[in-house]
């Protein structure tokens, strides 16, 4: 059950699902946009469940929406299903809530989700795992490792939902890829990616490397790691708090010293050719933003990724109709 949006209230000002098509074009499109209003676990800054609004809002600065390295839009392709029915308190509850909806649109399209707080991307990535039969592989970005054993003396959280993933056999350890880590933790917690096998490249490695060239090595090892698995299913989880609180201040639980939106722009357009199957872009909190940097960031990011993944698809994308 999903909210019906008005074109000027969805991302891009694209369709909604409620509209019919305009253009000819068998439905469901290719690509699909939703939002998960929920912060019921966030451990600092509540206001995240405002994040889906405010990157839809923010995107529409994007004019007609052609990407200037893709040369491509995904208006023509993309529908926006509002955001999901959830509740507001209970962690369970919202869980149980959004298996089913969310489930139903992993079947339709490709997803990218609008988050919320990163308790989300746990029942995503148990949908994303049963849909494709096997463990996924993952790139996440992110100031904190969220592989906390608990959250807060409560079990399930923000802060645990990639041990949980571990712990249930949902992603292939070996292509786990972390991003910009930078808070404090527990050494055998901040390590369990590597631990597990992945790879971990922490915000201070990163410093100072932002262009194509600089971050080149740190490209290719996420790439061989996919190719030697074959290119599983891959799934990217983009916590917006891995930027720097100078380039994103509008978020719960900012953490100094972080990327730059440069940075992740630039890692997100070298892995375009990669098998993504879905994102999430996580903890805007606008009661926080200023001048709606945050927002911007995100929906630029989200943008860049839905713009990649027309640009992989067999023939070129139609210039989408003005309005």
């Amino acid at each position: 059950m999903m909210f019906p949006y008005s074109s000027n209230s969805s991302f891009l000002r694209c369709r909604t699902a409620a509209q019919p098509s305009d253009a000819g074009w068998a439905l469901p499109l290719p690509f699909g946009v939703a939002g998960l209003p929920w912060d019921g676990s966030v451990t600092n800054r509540s206001g995240a469940r405002q994040g889906p609004a405010a990157i839809r809002q923010a995107s529409h600065m994007l004019c007609d929406g052609i990407h200037p390295l893709f040369d491509v839009s995904p208006l023509a392709f993309l529908e926006d299903h509002g955001d999901l029915t959830m509740p507001n308190t209970s962690l369970a509850a919202m869980r149980q809530a959004l298996l089913p909806q969310a489930r139903a649109l992993i079947a339709r399209q490709h997803m990218v989700w609008l988050g919320g707080d990163h308790s989300v991307t746990l029942p995503l990535l148990q949908l994303y795992r049963q849909h494709h039969g096997q463990p996924v592989a993952l790139v996440h970005f992110d100031a904190h490792c969220d592989t906390w054993p608990d959250h807060f003396g409560e079990p399930s959280g923000h802060g645990t939902w990639l041990h949980e993933a571990y712990e249930q056999g949902l992603v292939r350890p070996e292509c786990v890829a972390q991003l910009g880590i930078r808070s404090s933790a527990q050494r055998e917690t901040r390590e369990r990616v590597r631990i597990e096998g992945g790879l971990i490249y922490e915000a201070r490695a990163l410093r100072g490397l932002e262009s194509t060239g600089q971050l080149a090595e740190v490209m290719q090892a996420v790439r061989t790691r996919m190719a030697a698995a074959g290119h599983p299913p891959l799934y990217l989880t983009l916590d917006i708090d891995c930027l720097d609180p100078a380039h994103a201040p509008g978020t719960g639980t900012p953490e100094p010293a972080g990327l730059s939106t440069a940075q992740v722009m630039t890692l997100l357009e070298g892995w375009a050719d990669l098998n993504f199957v879905g994102m999430d872009c996580v903890e805007v909190s606008p009661p926080y933003d200023h001048a709606e940097l945050t927002s911007q960031a995100a929906a630029h990011f989200v943008w860049t990724y839905l713009s990649a993944r027309v640009a992989q698809r067999p023939q070129a994308a139609p210039e989408p109709s003005a309005g």
